[in-house]
């Protein structure tokens, strides 16, 4: 396993596993004789998110990059169980499962996790180093919670095949961390010394930014040493969102505070929004008539209320709804949503209590403007109001509105009449922008379903 060994790690998540997962089930398909139908197609495509779910939550990556072979087999027949038992569960409960012919079924579920260990340890045993590798002896210059952190990484990878022989750093010893667990040996100008005479393979530099003349001076002295230098940028000391290396036009850069919907990941987010959305709008068009019948008939104004929200980037987009109130408002001034509110309707207030003035939303979803899962909405004249109260309150802007969030399936739903309030549900947002997963999606939504049956903070 070398450091060019993430490539490898996002090839298997991205591309590989889900070619073995669907042409496993097209190859079990033809041994018996079975047509390929829209039917194998949806399957094809529920068994794709599903399983990237469940690997993303397992992560069998981590025990791979340990070279833990047993723990690793382990996390795989475990994803793969659960991903067959969700499928099972959907197909039986949506009536799917009578298109499909039981023996393909069974045999694509046993076959498919023997094939993609298989896969694994065969693209492994190729692209890693042979077993008489020599391990790389590593110095590290810097002894700060960075160096000390990476250090004890490599310690626990042996499959890095990377030693630390020690660390160098310029402080006094009464200035060392007392968790110092690896030998110090030396000042920053001993190291390239005592690079040639060890004949060390690897350096990696943890100095802050604020050490530029001394590095400088180092990297001068290595020009005259064989060893590959490294750098360990300290953004640890920056509050983090979506921390990654990327480059532009070929030139390094790192992102400090970036959205987590960039590359696959956006279309994975984009694609689940689709799917879902639109096999909702079909499900639930009977009961959107009903109600768009009932708030016609049940007080004056238009079924559709449109009010302005900020979008994805700060963007302005209208958003819809049921009109539950007797007011429209979407202008400097917009009163929340009081309990027992007399500008709600005796029809809007049982649609806001089981949230069913937010179906029409599913339609800004299949426009692009929302996502079904994401930091809620607020109307303009809220947003210019927190903006300047709050801290980090537009970063929540680096994805897009939600039909549900974060916040609200951990009681933040509804009116947020303090400050308070509405710091927590910001802390939420930006932790759901810091953590997103496909997995983290899925189970805000089946927590959503309890909250709406329990109709928490709905007025």
């Amino acid at each position: 396993m070398t450091l060019n060994d993430v490539p490898l790690i996002s090839f298997f998540q991205r591309v590989l596993d889900p070619l073995i997962i669907m042409g496993t089930l097209y190859a079990a398909s033809m041994v018996y004789g079975e047509p390929f139908t829209g039917y194998s197609l949806v399957l094809m495509i529920l068994a794709f998110f599903i399983s990237s779910a469940v690997y993303q939550h397992i992560d069998p990556y981590r025990t791979w990059r340990s070279g833990r072979a047993l723990a690793y087999s382990r996390d795989i027949l475990m994803g793969w169980a659960v991903t067959a038992a969700i499928l099972a569960l959907l197909g039986r409960i949506s009536g799917l499962a009578y298109h499909y012919d039981d023996t393909v079924v069974l045999t694509w579920f046993c076959a498919t996790p023997f094939i993609l260990l298989a896969s694994h340890l065969a693209v492994r045993k190729i692209g890693s180093p042979s077993n008489a590798v020599e391990m790389r002896s590593v110095l590290i210059v810097g002894a700060n919670d960075v160096g000390i952190k990476f250090a004890r990484t490599l310690e626990r990878y042996p499959n890095l095949f990377m030693s630390v022989r020690g660390f160098f750093d310029d402080r006094a010893a009464d200035r060392q961390p007392a968790e110092l667990q690896f030998p110090m040996l030396g000042k920053m100008g001993d190291v390239a010394a005592f690079v040639r005479n060890n004949n060390i393979k690897m350096i990696f530099i943890s100095q802050p930014i604020s050490a530029q003349p001394r590095i400088r001076r180092l990297l001068d002295d290595l020009q005259d040493t064989t060893a590959s230098v490294y750098f360990l940028p300290d953004i640890y000391v920056f509050d983090l969102m979506q921390a990654r290396f990327d480059n532009v036009g070929g030139m390094p850069v790192i992102a400090i505070c970036e959205t987590p919907f960039t590359g696959f990941n956006s279309l994975v987010k984009r694609a689940s929004d689709i799917v879902l959305a639109l096999g909702i709008q079909i499900m639930l068009l009977p009961v959107m008539l009903a109600i768009a019948l009932a708030v016609k008939f049940s007080s004056p104004g238009p079924v559709i209320f449109r009010q302005r929200r900020y979008g994805l980037y700060g963007e302005q987009i209208y958003v819809y709804k049921f009109r539950s109130m007797t007011v429209t408002e979407d202008g400097s001034q917009v009163t929340q949503a009081k309990k027992n509110d007399s500008r709600i309707t005796k029809v809007g207030a049982f649609l806001r209590k089981t949230s069913l003035d937010e179906l029409p939303q599913f339609i800004n979803v299949l426009q692009g403007r929302m996502s079904i899962v994401g930091p809620r909405p607020h109307a303009v004249a809220h947003n210019e109001q927190y903006r300047k109260l709050i801290k980090g309150y537009m970063l929540r802007h680096k994805a897009k509105p939600g039909i549900t969030g974060w916040a609200q399936v951990n009681g933040l739903r509804g009116e947020t009449e303090t400050l308070d309030k509405m710091e927590a549900r910001i802390r939420y947002d930006l932790d759901y922008l810091r953590n997103w997963s496909l997995w983290l999606d899925l189970w805000i939504i089946m927590r959503t379903v309890k909250v709406v049956l329990a109709r928490q903070n709905a007025h």
